[in-house]
């Protein structure tokens, strides 16, 4: 996946993270939504981490396609 593909998923996600957070904030987001959002922000944070993680590669010269997207357990542990 390329940095286009991976900021145009991002922005996908972001947009999707919106509309439900709008279902919350006026109180119609259902349990399935809640589930969604849960889910997203997962999402969210391996693709930035893919992201970030090619950036890296490119610094230090190496191949920015090597790279993988890291299971949930592995980006949920990272500090904010």
């Amino acid at each position: 996946m390329d940095d286009l593909r991976i900021n145009q998923t991002i922005e996908q996600l972001v947009d999707e993270e919106d509309a439900l957070w709008g279902l919350e904030a006026a109180g119609y987001a259902t349990e399935v939504d809640r589930k969604r959002l849960r889910e997203l922000r997962v999402s969210l944070d391996q693709v930035w981490d893919l992201l970030r993680q090619r950036r890296v590669l490119e610094k230090v010269g190496l191949d920015r396609d090597a790279v993988r997207v890291r299971p949930p357990g592995v980006v949920e542990r990272y500090s904010q």
